[in-house]
């Protein structure tokens, strides 16, 4: 008896797994159907004098244009929400670089990290060089009368 009940646990936790995976999949999917998506770790409120980044505080997720705002999603949640938006009208790209120290590690490989103000919160945005075209396009694309400002 006490083996069918530990087999039965097993199947349960195995089941739950694999639904959690599931929903991973299909959050994702939803997040991306309407399309104008890309990778992009996020690492916010930076101090102005961070001295050599340790890769600590990057976020994984996936941004998706919409409109005049980005709407970032944290990958690994199951939140529908954007955990942050991102108004075109209120970044400020001050730098870009490429990762430094052990951001390599913490970063996808061919990431290039955007330090950006946002409504005074200095964050920094890493994507692939294919994204960083598009973005820098979509903020320099605002609407007449919109200050933008790229570095």
């Amino acid at each position: 008896m006490e083996m069918v009940l530990a087999l039965l646990v097993s199947g349960i936790v195995v089941l739950l797994v694999l639904l959690g995976l599931f929903v991973f999949g299909l959050r994702r999917r939803l997040i991306q159907r309407s399309g104008g998506t890309f990778d992009c770790s996020l690492r916010w409120n930076v101090p102005e004098t961070d001295p050599a980044p340790d890769g600590k505080g990057w976020v994984y997720g996936v941004a998706r244009y919409n409109s005049d705002r980005i709407e970032w999603f944290r990958v690994f949640s199951y939140a529908y929400r954007p955990r942050r938006l991102l108004e075109r009208a209120s970044i400020e790209v001050l730098e870009r670089r490429p990762p430094l120290g052990d951001e390599e590690l913490a970063l996808l490989s061919d990431a290039v990290v955007l330090i950006c103000s946002h409504r005074g919160t200095r964050l920094e945005l890493a994507m692939s060089e294919d994204a960083l075209t598009g973005f820098l396009a979509w903020l320099e694309a605002a609407p007449p009368g919109q200050r933008v400002n790229v570095a």
